[in-house]
């Protein structure tokens, strides 16, 4: 999906006068999983998934590396000085992490759960737009934060989120979910 920007462009510190439309594609989330192939292990059938991924954080590391130690008299003097060599290297201080999560499948996503969706987040102050029943940036920004605090930072409502909100029949032992 393409999406018409119209941005103020600003140089040197000044506002310029002109203004620019660009197209660029509608930043999104990643899509859902409704295949057991893409699914994590174990996934029921007719289950759908969410992925969130976080990338591994790299940083770059400096050492200095001994390639010759230093020549010391008896008397504890420096005859010749030690020689390094530095290497700079990437280092992997935060491993890359995937999590897997249960979410609503397409067969229930529909305009009016998105519509219910976006009144159960005005009500908790998280959603601004109109109940309009579209899965847009803005309900996607705020199912985000909605989900944050519990530890999932992700666009795509999770099961567990839609029970809490109300959205979707919360599972009694020995019964199913209708």
């Amino acid at each position: 999906m393409i999406r018409t920007l119209t941005l103020s462009l600003m140089a040197t510190g000044l506002l310029a006068a002109c203004e620019t439309t660009l197209s660029v594609p509608e930043l999104t989330e990643p899509d859902l999983v409704q295949s057991l192939a893409e699914a994590p292990p174990g996934a029921a059938p007719g289950t759908c998934w969410g992925k969130d991924v976080t990338p591994a954080v790299i940083e770059t590391v400096t050492d200095q590396v001994l390639v010759q130690p230093p020549r010391v008299r008896v008397d504890g003097t420096v005859e010749k000085p030690a020689i390094y060599r530095t290497e700079t290297r990437q280092a992997i201080v935060e491993e890359r992490n995937v999590t897997w999560f249960e979410t609503p499948c397409a067969d229930v996503r529909t305009p009016d759960f998105i519509a219910s969706l976006q009144r159960a987040l005005k009500a908790r102050n998280l959603y601004r737009g109109p109940a309009n029943g579209r899965m847009d940036a803005r309900t996607r920004a705020a199912i985000r934060r909605y989900q944050k605090p519990e530890g999932l930072d992700s666009g795509i409502l999770s099961l567990a989120a839609a029970r809490r909100l109300g959205l979707v029949a919360v599972e009694r032992p020995g019964k199913e979910a209708t």
